[in-house]
């Protein structure tokens, strides 16, 4: 998509930073959290992630922040998720995000891409969740089992047409739409929500 707005896609693992910034280039949006995470946070900030806080106090001026960003140009990466899974199932999203497309002065120019994300995992794995990373799973082990692998699996990005906020009356049926498209992209046993 070389319009300006937002790019959102299903969250699995931290491997889906360099899948999805391979593809083109994003302007990933994270929880402050990460960027004081070992290996993941410089990988975050590495590839110029923006980091924000999930305090209510601040959510007025983190929203504008990322607002100025799309009317500059960017592309913002996001996860409505609001967190990773084992990458079986899409979660339902969340709708916050999508609120400051509807708040940009641009807003009638604005498009949002849904991606759909899904790994394959190795031939010798027993497990195909062997590339989620989510839960309380500790990172340090996950990095080591996936890099440590003589053969690796796949990754099928999936991108979906891009979609006008312009034609959504409000965030919510943006964000209904997306989540659709995203899990029509999955195979049918990975479009649940449990």
């Amino acid at each position: 998509m070389k319009a300006h707005g937002a790019v959102v896609s299903n969250h699995i693992s931290w491997l889906d930073i360099v899948a999805l910034h391979g593809c083109q280039q994003v302007v990933f949006v994270s929880k402050s959290e990460v960027a004081g995470w070992p290996g993941i946070g410089f990988l975050a900030r590495f590839v110029g992630t923006v980091f924000i806080r999930r305090d209510p106090k601040e959510a007025r001026a983190q929203r504008d922040r990322l607002v100025r960003a799309m009317d500059e140009g960017a592309k913002l990466m996001l996860f409505p998720e609001g967190t990773s899974t084992d990458g079986m199932r899409v979660l339902p999203f969340k709708s916050a995000l999508f609120d400051m497309m509807f708040t940009s002065e641009m807003h009638k120019d604005l498009f949002v891409q849904p991606i759909s994300l899904v790994y394959a995992a190795p031939p010798s794995s027993s497990d195909p969740r062997v590339y989620g990373w989510w839960g309380d799973m500790d990172l340090g082990p996950h990095l080591i089992q996936v890099l440590a692998r003589r053969r690796q699996g796949a990754v099928q990005v999936t991108f979906h047409p891009p979609l006008a906020v312009r034609d959504f009356a409000e965030r919510k049926a943006l964000a209904r739409t997306c989540e659709h498209m995203i899990r029509e992209g999955m195979p049918k046993s990975q479009r649940g929500t449990n």
